[in-house]
């Protein structure tokens, strides 16, 4: 598709992405990595599905291959020491190539103030959600240079630049997102490689709403409730289709011209900041 040519057909046809993250928590709603792959699959991808837990990233595959999708699964911790480099050779061996990379991994478990933090949760969140996505770049990104190309979008969240609260290692990862997903398009642009970052607010997944609503011993509906208030667009979360058909964008040639982007999908929640 040429600049400015509106697009006809499939959207990622002939494209291989890999989906890091592509498996979610248990919960009445689908996750964000799992959205994405079936979204990316329904425009015709082909999928590496990579996730650490091996039953539900091949839930994820069945689910793809269910819709008519094809995906191949690799069972990796991401923030393992090879795990990057597994992600890489595992993607050449089963795509042939890396057209798209989709990076969807964060926890936030152990978080606190500043005060109250231990520095064994500081060390793992950061290593998870910032030095794990840097590393895979690392890895994907000379791939995409040798092929002249390629799209990377980055799960950050709103939380980057909104009050954190008792977010704070979560909140410093994902603001690190943000900015290296700057470094990253600056210093590949010039090889065709786009890179942005989405960041999501209030979305209604397993991860945003029934893992805390646990934690707190809180039933599941009342929790969204109170997250739904705080949502100025409709007082109404996101869902994880929200947050995959920005990717679908930011991944397709409809995004061009677009790089170093940060994306709020978040209901207008980042209008108040500031």
């Amino acid at each position: 598709m040429s600049a400015g040519e509106p697009h006809r057909g499939p959207r990622l046809e002939g494209k291989t992405a890999v989906i890091v993250g592509a498996g979610q928590t248990p919960g009445a709603t689908i996750g964000n990595g799992r959205a994405t792959a079936l979204r990316f699959a329904q425009e015709r991808a082909h999928l590496l599905l990579v996730d650490r837990d091996d039953a539900s990233v091949n839930e994820t595959r069945a689910l793809v291959l269910q819709a008519g999708g094809r995906a191949e699964v690799a069972v990796v911790d991401i923030a393992g020491s090879d795990g990057p480099d597994e992600v890489r050779e595992r993607a050449l061996e089963v795509l042939g190539r890396i057209d798209i990379l989709h990076h969807n991994v964060g926890i936030g478990a152990g978080d606190n103030t500043p005060t109250k933090l231990t520095e064994e949760a500081w060390d793992l969140i950061i290593d998870v959600n910032l030095k794990a996505m840097w590393r895979t770049c690392k890895e994907i990104v000379p791939v995409m240079r040798e092929q002249n190309g390629g799209a990377i979008v980055c799960v950050s969240s709103l939380a980057a630049v909104a009050a954190a609260g008792s977010i704070t290692a979560y909140k410093i990862s994902k603001a690190g997102v943000n900015a290296l997903v700057h470094s990253l398009a600056i210093t590949n642009a010039r090889y065709g490689i786009r890179v942005n970052a989405i960041m999501p607010g209030f979305i209604d997944t397993p991860m945003g709403v029934d893992a805390p609503a646990a934690a707190f011993a809180v039933a599941r509906d009342e929790y969204a409730r109170g997250r739904d208030a705080m949502v100025p667009l409709r007082n109404r979360q996101g869902s994880a289709w929200d947050v995959a058909n920005a990717a679908l964008f930011l991944a397709s040639d409809e995004a061009s011209f677009i790089t170093g982007a940060i994306l709020p999908v978040d209901g207008g929640q980042s209008a108040k900041v500031g």
